[in-house]
């Protein structure tokens, strides 16, 4: 990456979005603020990238969010977010605000449809080197990413895509060599709303990277401001070619925040 991957057109809408009154700052994880790993499980956060995360986290009338697909027990463990992160896994299925946030709780009918999905896919990837199934509070997702031949991996995700079709309440969310299926219908786009509603910053930033993320970059609106972290069509106005790009629109914004209001003079929310 060079020293600068910013156009001069994304540089200046981060500096017009740094300068609304109040910011509500949401990012996807995998992908986009830690790098695409075939172990899931190892992902963390670009040094840069957490560095830039943690620069904004104590500046005043700023919030931050992780809004993923993630269940929020990865996100607390892997993304290593600041104090007073809010954070929203399941694509919105579950949210945490604070302590005192409810759990998710599923109806009778939702946790026989998530049994019928993990057992399903178990199966498949049972049957396939390489395939392994991510258990999840709100469903399962099978994943292709340590199969190399794309076409047998490609194969694997159309069996799955079948099986979980005959399940009554899955729902099927397609990503980059991962199927998913949740039993509780939520978007990041539903779930950056409902940030917008509770908390009413002036404008609302969102990065991500996969096809889930579009639900998020649907809802952004004048004077908000979205990016796309690599390839692929997308209807975010911006886009970056790798995660740790990201780092530099961060930095943007809390130079511009920093200067409006010295740091040393904001203090940790909690």
């Amino acid at each position: 990456m060079t020293a600068d991957a910013l156009s001069p057109e994304l540089r200046a809408a981060a500096e017009r979005f740094a300068a609304a009154d109040s910011l509500l700052i949401c990012l996807d994880f995998d992908g986009c603020v830690a790098e695409l790993v075939a172990d899931a499980y190892s992902a963390r956060p670009v040094p840069v990238n957490a560095e830039a995360i943690r620069r904004l986290a104590p500046l005043k009338d700023v919030t931050l969010a992780y809004v993923s697909g993630r269940p929020l027990v990865d996100l607390q463990n892997q993304a290593d977010p600041p104090e007073g992160t809010v954070l929203v896994g399941s694509h919105g299925a579950e949210k945490y605000l604070g302590p005192d946030s409810p759990g998710l709780k599923l109806t009778a009918a939702q946790e026989a449809a998530r049994t019928e999905v993990v057992d399903v896919l178990e199966q498949i990837a049972g049957q396939h080197d390489g395939a392994w199934v991510e258990h999840k509070p709100a469903g399962a997702a099978i994943h292709v990413r340590h199969i190399d031949d794309d076409q047998a991996a490609e194969q694997v995700l159309n069996e799955a895509r079948a099986a979980l079709s005959a399940i009554d309440g899955a729902h099927a969310k397609e990503g980059k060599k991962i199927l998913e299926a949740v039993v509780v219908l939520a978007t990041k786009g539903e779930a950056i709303q409902e940030l917008r509603e509770l908390l009413k910053p002036a404008a609302v930033f969102f990065a991500g990277d996969d096809v889930t993320d579009e639900h998020g970059f649907a809802v952004l609106g004048d004077g908000d401001l979205g990016v796309k972290v690599g390839e692929g069509d997308t209807a975010a106005e911006f886009r970056i070619p790798e995660p740790a790009a990201l780092a530099q629109v961060l930095n943007v914004v809390a130079e511009a925040r920093e200067s409006a209001q010295p740091r040393e003079s904001t203090q940790p929310r909690h």
